[in-house]
Order: structure tokens, then sequence, then C-alpha cells
């Protein structure tokens, strides 16, 4: 009995499941948590900080003799490393993983809008346009694996259509999707430039008359298909220098067909090509 009269209170000893034996024999590739929400910090090509907030996915291999992992210890290391995850940390990240969970592999997805600022055609006005960027990143021991992609929407209008109609073309919006992997850094700015280019016209977040009539206008004399969309982007994919691999996705919303258009190219360039610009 204490002095206020009180019992003091008994340490209670919890079951740890999760590191209890498991006789499936049956290792797990992946496991953790998805869908967790953190504020990040990227860089974009003029060296400047950009604050966005991503959705992370974070996993660790688990061993055929445990039960589960440990849950909790993923978002510990997460906050580990402050308020905001820095992009230069995810390596760190990978490491602690596998020390905390004792697993020889680690995995971190993170995707997140990235914004640009844009200015229409020809009345100049300037406002944000949002894409999609994702990094994947996963570690063995000390090696690591990084994919950088990027989702950008586009316009495209249709070649055949334009070739077989008496009046204008059916055009559509169309999601093009980059997935890389390269030597040295690509910065996000130059895979949204090599998609935008490879369409009949990229997207504009504001848009005057005058500016509307120059987009039409532009895909209109600029007809694409969505294998001549894959193959543009490719092209320009082969002529990076720092590019080792990459698999180009592209899909047209059909505006006269109750369907979608989808072509798909996945290469390791070996041939340099220049880009006549």
């Amino acid at each position: 009995m204490s002095r206020n009269g009180k019992k003091p209170a008994v340490s209670v000893k919890l079951d740890d499941k999760q590191s209890e034996r498991d006789h499936r024999e049956l290792r797990i590739d992946k496991v953790g948590v998805r869908g967790l929400r953190f504020p990040i910090q990227v860089r974009d090509r003029t060296r400047k900080v950009q604050n966005t907030v991503a959705t992370l996915g974070m996993f660790v291999d688990l061993p055929k003799e445990f039960k589960g992992t440990h849950m909790s210890r993923f978002v510990e290391v997460l906050n580990a490393h402050g308020n905001i995850i820095h992009v230069e940390n995810i390596t760190d990240i990978l490491q602690e993983l596998q020390e905390k969970l004792h697993s020889a592999t680690s995995h971190l997805e993170i995707e997140f809008p990235y914004f640009m600022s844009k200015k229409s055609p020809v009345s100049r006005r300037e406002s944000l346009m949002d894409y999609v960027a994702r990094f994947d990143a996963a570690a063995c021991g000390r090696e690591t694996d990084f994919v950088l992609t990027v989702k950008v929407n586009v316009t495209t209008l249709c070649p055949c259509s334009k070739a077989i109609s008496k009046h204008g073309a059916h055009n559509q919006r169309g999601e093009v999707t980059v997935a890389l992997r390269s030597r040295k850094i690509v910065w996000i700015e130059e895979v949204i430039e090599m998609i935008e280019a490879s369409a009949s016209s990229e997207l504009y977040a504001l848009l005057k008359r005058q500016d509307e009539k120059a987009v039409t206008e532009r895909a209109y004399e600029n007809p694409v298909f969505v294998e001549d969309l894959v193959r543009n982007v490719a092209l320009r994919l082969n002529a990076h220098p720092q590019v080792t691999w990459y698999k180009v996705e592209a899909e047209n919303y059909e505006s006269i067909h109750n369907h979608n258009a989808y072509a798909c190219i996945e290469r390791y360039p070996e041939v340099r090509i220049k880009i006549k610009k």
C-alpha cells in the first residue's frame, strides 16, 4: 500500500502475437501499411523546394517463421524524420525499416500532386497545372532501386477522323504514364515536357478565347493516334542520356466510342537517337 492509500500499479506483460512462430512455411514478400498521408518536400528543376502532401505505402518482407510484423514501427520510422519527409531521406528510411523490423528488404511508395506554373499560349495568363508524380523505392541490404513515375493529361486528335471527315475531327483527353529508371536525376519537369511535346496539344488550367482557338487549331494540325503518342514519348526517352529503363502507357478516353484506346511500350534503351527540335 502506498502513502496515499492506493495500491501501486502492477506491470502487466502483454502478449506479442506477431513474434509467435508460424508453421505454414510461407514467406511474405511485402507487408506493411498503405494509404498513409504525410507532408513531403520535393525539389524542382530550379532547385527550389515544393511542399506537397503524399500518400505513402511502407513495406518489408516477413520471414516464414514469423506470424506477423509490427505495424506501429512503420509509423515510428516515418515520424523519426520530423514533420516533413525530404526526398533525400528515402534511402535512410529504407535502411531504418530493415533495421527496426529485422527484415532483408524494404519498400517505400510515395504518390503526390506536383504543380507547375504555365502560361497560356496567346494571352500569356499564368496559372498552376497539377500533375501526379510517384516514387517507388526498394532496398535489399544496401542495394537500392528507384523508379520515378509521372502521369500527364494531354489532348489527342484522331488522324483517321481528320482524313475522312468533311468537317472537323474528334479529339479526346489522353492520360500518359511514364515510369523510368535513370543513372542520375531526371527532373519531373523534364518528363512532363517530353509527354506534352508528344501529344496533339498540352492542357492548361486557364484559357481565354484566343488561347482556346490556338490550342484547338494546334491539335487539328498535329493529329496523333494513341500508338503515335507512346512512340513519340519513347523516342524522347531513348534520346535522354540518363534513362536506363522506361515504360510508357497511354490511354485515350474516347469521345465517340464507349471504350478507351490504349498502348504501351517498355524498353531498355540502347540506341541513343537525337530528336530534331
